[in-house]
């Protein structure tokens, strides 16, 4: 069991939890996740590490309140405990030698792209931070944001918060005023990631994205998280969720992303008894 430390809600449907692991803790990175269950009955879903104190013994997750699963554990309180939390899965983040590096978030992928930035950050490389949010009710982590990276660039769809526009405008703005980067790292809505590397790959620069396909055991062997990238099959769960945003058929993981939504609108919840809607 995993108990419950701090819970911290960061707008209307986003919620902050941090929970004692302290052998997930002792052994996270950034770009890492877990498989969690909130109880014995629960269904398995994977969450990010969005960040991790060794010392402390603890992670920090985020997740978006939008379907049965997530309901179940926004139940939880400080002190309850979660049944299960599995990790730390995937393949830490790989920066190599870049040393001015824009982090891209998008939305919840925010949760993200704070603990790349963080450590990137620590690692002594020069950091910006461009994060979208459709408008200022929704922005999340904004201060820690800003505490990691040089300079933090907000952008809302409607203009209610920061630059008015897409983080793809953003990016391309700065590269006009002449700022140079080694490295992108793009974390959002699949949409979103695909964009941002049709703007750095018209620069030539190299552009790590995290991929979020349909994942069941984290393992490699349900298979349900395959995704195509350089013409060949890869599963995000073991090999990744990180990858060269350059080669990734985002087309494909569009559609397979999308291949249950007719069924979720239709199922009712046997947690909630409500009809499930993520």
């Amino acid at each position: 069991m995993f108990r419950i430390v701090r819970k911290e809600r960061l707008n209307q449907a986003v919620v902050l939890f941090e929970i004692e692991a302290p052998f997930i803790a002792a052994k996270a990175r950034a770009g890492q996740f877990v498989i969690v269950r909130a109880n014995e009955q629960g269904e398995r879903v994977p969450f990010t590490i969005a960040d991790y104190d060794a010392e402390r013994g603890t992670i920090t997750i985020i997740i978006q309140v939008i379907g049965g699963t997530t309901m179940e554990l926004d139940r939880l309180g400080v002190g309850d405990c979660i049944k299960d939390v599995a990790g730390p899965l995937g393949v830490a983040t790989e920066y190599g030698d870049a040393k001015r590096v824009a982090v891209v978030g998008g939305g919840v992928g925010c949760a993200i792209a704070y603990p790349q930035a963080k450590e990137l950050t620590k690692l002594g490389a020069e950091v910006d931070m461009i994060a979208g949010f459709r408008n200022k009710d929704i922005i999340i982590l904004e201060n820690e944001m800003r505490a990691v990276s040089k300079e933090l660039h907000i952008c809302t769809d409607d203009g209610s918060y920061g630059t008015k526009g897409f983080v793809t405008d953003k990016l391309e703005e700065l590269f006009n005023l002449g700022k140079k980067f080694d490295l992108v790292i793009a974390i959002g809505p699949v949409i979103m990631m695909k964009f941002i590397c049709a703007v750095t790959k018209k620069y030539g620069i190299k552009t790590i994205v995290s991929l979020n396909p349909i994942m069941i055991d984290g393992t490699g062997m349900c298979g349900c998280c395959r995704v195509t990238v350089g013409g060949k099959v890869r599963y995000a769960c073991v090999e990744g969720p990180d990858f060269d945003g350059h080669q990734v058929d985002f087309d494909e993981l569009i559609r397979r992303n999308g291949a249950y939504k007719e069924h979720e609108k239709d199922h009712v919840c046997r947690l909630t008894g409500g009809v499930r809607n993520g």
